[in-house]
């Protein structure tokens, strides 16, 4: 452990770690209460993963849909792993979410009718889906929340979550104005994803699973973190790495079709939904496909969707972009990691076992995705489960002492380049026993202690690469035990569910600091 010197200070009632959908709706709802919030953002206001969401938000329709049928579609998706009760409390929410979302100005697509327009997306038994600007609805829910004008302090990361024997107390951040103290009785983690674990990937460049270590390092355990959702249609480019555009599934709900480089369907045969498939399935038989004909990629068919400009204009562009025009080309598309499945283990409001530490979003695990999410339920997970950490947070109140003395342990790293290829050679749609250790094993030799850094982008950086790295051992781990096929988990030495291995995998850390089993 290391002594810091603390160069600003702040205090709080509240302090949100993250600017997207469940950070923001969070902050919001704490703030109506009377609570003083603060949320950090290591970014700029758009830089978040709820930005590029594009489908939309899977919520009940007040015609010919059900609760009850958008729970069975979830479970049915999260293949076992899914919390039924958090299921049903999570998606019972989503009408009072959307609108409270609506009255904070946030615009949805109409139909015809004059009524909110609703699309159908892959695992959906109905169309539920609600959109705006076509396939730009992250956007509009970012641009909702930013209108609050809720304070934020950009360009601020979380470095360690500070508590004592009572829980949370604070949270140790860095800024251009150095080292600084939050004080503060309530954390909430609304960090995003884990997709930079990963070359290719739909998340923004702060997706670097912060959340997940911070929550560790504070003692909070997680779960399901093997199950890490590729998304099965990512605009592919030759060469291409980092952030890529994703196709939205909606684009197939409309009608668009999967085919190979030979103009066979990749999915038929497959399940009865075929391309709308849950996305695990469609992913496998993509990643299949490939290696049966040796290619890099396969290819969407759009070319029959009226008016595709109109109803898709950010994926337009983006085929527009790499020389590409959906309405007379094919478009070329491969799996890309996508969404984090499990993540911090909470309940429905948020909470984590450490006293005063919340997550919410993709970070967090509450049991609504299981062992692979339902496409569209992350935004009204957000949204849900962030309104309900708002209200929590209030029982903290009081609860905490002021910082005096800050101490910092000692992290380690591995090169960014090296970790993304282990993981995305490794730990990608398919894995197998012998890759996982190879990984881990490559891992642990390739680990350097961090070193001091002088500019707050290289501190930043070094935050991220120490928690990418804690963050892909924890993986590692968890997916080296889970000895089977599940959900978007997909094992070629273990092509079969086990059903003694119906039940979550829960790590925590060491004494030492290094992922373990759960007692």
């Amino acid at each position: 452990m290391t002594h810091m010197s603390i160069e600003w200070e702040a205090d709080a009632d509240l302090v949100v770690i993250g600017g997207g959908v469940a950070g923001l709706t969070a902050a919001r709802t704490a703030s109506l209460r009377g609570l003083r919030v603060l949320t950090l953002s290591k970014g700029g206001a758009t830089d978040t993963s709820t930005q590029y969401a594009q489908g939309g938000i899977a919520v009940v329709a007040p015609h010919g849909d059900s609760v009850e049928s958008h729970v069975q579609d979830t479970v049915e998706a999260g293949a076992g792993l899914c919390d039924a009760a958090a299921v049903r409390s999570i998606v019972e929410g989503g009408q009072a979410a959307v609108a409270a979302l609506t009255d904070l100005g946030a615009v949805f697509d109409l139909g015809r009718d004059g009524q909110i327009s609703r699309t159908r997306e892959g695992g959906h038994s109905t169309r539920r889906i609600i959109h705006a600007g076509g396939d730009a609805t992250g956007a509009e829910v970012q641009r909702a929340l930013n209108a609050a004008g809720l304070p934020v302090l950009f360009g601020a990361a979380a470095c360690e979550i500070l508590t004592d024997g009572n829980g949370v107390q604070g949270v140790l951040a860095v800024s251009d104005k150095g080292f600084g103290v939050v004080h503060a009785p309530a954390v909430l983690l609304a960090t995003g994803g884990l997709g930079q674990l990963y070359a290719l990937s739909t998340n923004p460049p702060g997706a670097t699973a912060d959340g997940i270590a911070l929550a560790l390092w504070a003692g909070a355990s997680v779960s399901d973190l093997e199950f890490v959702q590729f998304h099965p249609t990512v605009l592919y480019t030759p060469g291409g790495v980092g952030r890529r555009p994703l196709i939205s599934e909606a684009v197939r709900g409309e009608g668009a079709i999967l085919v190979d480089s030979e103009g066979d369907s990749v999915t038929a045969g497959i399940h009865p939904r075929g391309d709308l498939a849950p996305r695990d399935v469609v992913s496998r038989a993509i990643a299949a496909r490939m290696r049966a004909l040796g290619t890099d990629h396969v290819y969407l068919d759009a070319r029959a969707i009226d008016g595709f400009a109109q109803r898709f204009p950010t994926i337009t562009a983006s085929c527009l972009a790499a020389g590409l025009d959906p309405s007379t080309d094919l478009i070329p598309v491969a799996p890309a990691a996508h969404y984090q499945c499990g993540g911090v283990v909470t309940d429905t409001s948020g909470r984590t076992a450490v006293p005063g530490l919340y997550a919410a979003g993709e970070v967090a695990r509450t049991g609504l995705h299981g062992a692979n999410r339902l496409a569209s339920n992350s935004l009204l997970e957000g949204l849900v489960v962030g309104e309900r950490v708002g209200a929590a947070a209030a029982e903290r109140l009081g609860a905490h002492t002021r910082v005096t003395e800050v101490s910092t342990r000692t992290t380690e790293y591995v090169d960014r380049d090296v970790l993304q290829e282990l993981m995305t050679t490794h730990a990608s749609v398919v894995r197998d026993g012998a890759g996982l250790a190879e990984a881990l094993k490559r891992l642990a030799d390739a680990v350097t202690p961090s070193t001091t850094a002088s500019t707050l982008s290289e501190r930043i950086a070094g935050i991220e690469d120490a928690a990418l790295t804690l963050a892909a051992r924890t993986l590692l781990l968890a997916a080296g035990a889970r000895t089977e096929s599940r959900g978007c988990h997909t094992r070629s030495d273990h092509p079969d569910a086990d059903p003694r291995l119906r039940h979550s995998i829960s790590l925590t850390l060491d004494e030492r600091g290094r992922p373990q089993a759960a007692s």
